[in-house]
């Protein structure tokens, strides 16, 4: 158990890659929390995720009869909660988590949704009968930019347009 010495008691301003972290927990994480606005209250939902290679894009599938697909529907904005809270040991100086924050998108029939069911079945083969269902509905995040938290409060910043 650490010590209450080791517990940061201010932000301070992280210098790590966040392209990289992001790459990492695609590769380990399967979940994300999803953000929207609805009704005038925040709402959250769990997702399985996918992002892009070039990390412009993270790629989510849920039902259309649900409040998140009205939610984006009313509002684009959204973010992702992205964590490795499940792979430590409990204490958040041993976890990171990344926000992404971008616009959604509800994919239409052609050739960017084949691109992109394609990338989200190879990571979660198990959904491929859900992506392909007439219910369901394909949404791509437009990535904005990406906040990056370890150690507790150190926070590096990544904005993906420049």
């Amino acid at each position: 158990m650490r010590d209450k010495k080791d517990i940061p008691l201010n932000t301070v301003k992280g210098f790590v890659s966040v392209p990289d972290r992001i790459r990492y927990l695609n590769s380990t994480e399967n979940i994300a929390v999803l953000a929207t606005w609805g009704d005038d209250t925040p709402y959250t939902s769990l997702v399985n995720f996918v992002l892009t290679h070039d990390l412009k894009t993270v790629v989510f599938a849920t039902p259309r009869k649900t409040k998140k697909f009205r939610n984006i529907q009313r509002s684009r904005s959204v973010a992702l909660l992205i964590d490795n809270r499940a792979r430590t040991t409990g204490s958040l100086m041993d976890t990171e988590a990344v926000t992404i924050v971008g616009k959604a998108r509800v994919l239409k029939k052609g050739k960017t949704m084949d691109e992109m069911k394609g990338i989200y079945v190879q990571k979660h083969r198990d959904l491929e009968d859900f992506v392909n269902a007439d219910t369901t509905a394909l949404i791509a995040v437009d990535i904005a930019y990406c906040v990056h938290v370890s150690s507790f409060q150190t926070v590096t910043v990544w904005d993906c347009k420049t």
